[in-house]
């Protein structure tokens, strides 16, 4: 099997709310929860901006996952989105797109990725290296609070 990643083409958005929300299923969320979560999740087409990053991985010409990075201030780049489809997570996918994202912002000149991470999805993270440095309201259900990340870019 031969795995690629490439940049995404706006066309895409749509497989991308659907991955999106497929990977997001995976950690037992409520059909419920998804479909309030849907707008927040959705991907759309005019995000495809020139300092917006995004990245898909295909195996054998397979859509399995994508990353998407932008700029902010002060340095720092935020991995805005790292889904997987559900039957290839646990495979090393998620590690490639995250490799290829730390890659790029270091090939960029940042000098750290911040993240807020799906509470199931932390320790993926953690596991990577960064750390927990906040929290964050979900925009999705109140009283629900997400960790935010960081990561810093050494050489």
């Amino acid at each position: 099997m031969v795995a690629h990643i490439r940049r995404a083409r706006p066309e895409e958005g749509d497989l991308l709310t659907d991955l999106t929300i497929r990977s997001k299923g995976y950690w037992g969320y409520e059909d419920s929860f998804l479909e309030s979560a849907r707008e927040e999740l959705e991907f759309q087409a005019g995000k495809f901006l020139p300092d917006f990053h995004v990245y898909v991985l295909e195996l054998d010409g397979e859509l399995v996952g994508f990353c998407s990075l932008i700029a902010l201030d002060g340095g720092a780049m935020e991995l805005h989105h790292l889904f997987i489809e559900p039957r290839h997570i646990g495979k090393g996918h998620g590690k490639k797109l995250w490799d290829h994202a730390v890659q790029l912002a270091r090939d960029l000149r940042f000098r750290r990725l911040i993240l807020t991470a799906d509470p199931n999805a932390e320790p993926f993270y953690a596991s990577r290296g960064a750390v927990r440095i906040g929290e964050k309201v979900s925009p999705v259900a109140s009283g629900r609070m997400l960790p935010v990340m960081e990561y810093v870019l050494t050489e």
